[in-house]
């Protein structure tokens, strides 16, 4: 006795999702300065940017050597909370905004 097994084509639906670009990019920049230890700046970047140990240590060293550097780029509304988090803590950081073709 054998088995007859029916096979089934199963088709997915895959919802796509457009992204559809406002033509702005932000960056999130901070600038260097003489009263941040780096631990303190490191620990900034963990806390308020989810960056890692990693990510963080080498974005203070560009801070510092390069006088500023962009921690975090997104969408202004995405960056704002962040800035904010950053000059609470003491840091000096802004938000530029470039618009795209």
């Amino acid at each position: 006795m054998t088995n007859n097994i029916t096979k089934f084509d199963e088709k997915e639906d895959v919802l796509v999702e457009d992204v559809i670009s406002t033509g702005e990019r932000s960056h999130l920049v901070v600038y260097n300065d003489d009263y941040n230890t780096f631990d303190w700046v490191i620990k900034c970047f963990m806390d308020v940017c989810e960056h890692t140990q990693e990510q963080s240590e080498q974005l203070s060293i560009l801070v510092h050597f390069k006088g500023k550097a962009t921690v975090k780029t997104g969408s202004f509304s995405l960056l704002k909370p962040m800035k904010d988090a950053l000059i609470d803590r003491g840091l000096s950081a802004v938000i530029e905004t470039l618009v795209e073709d």
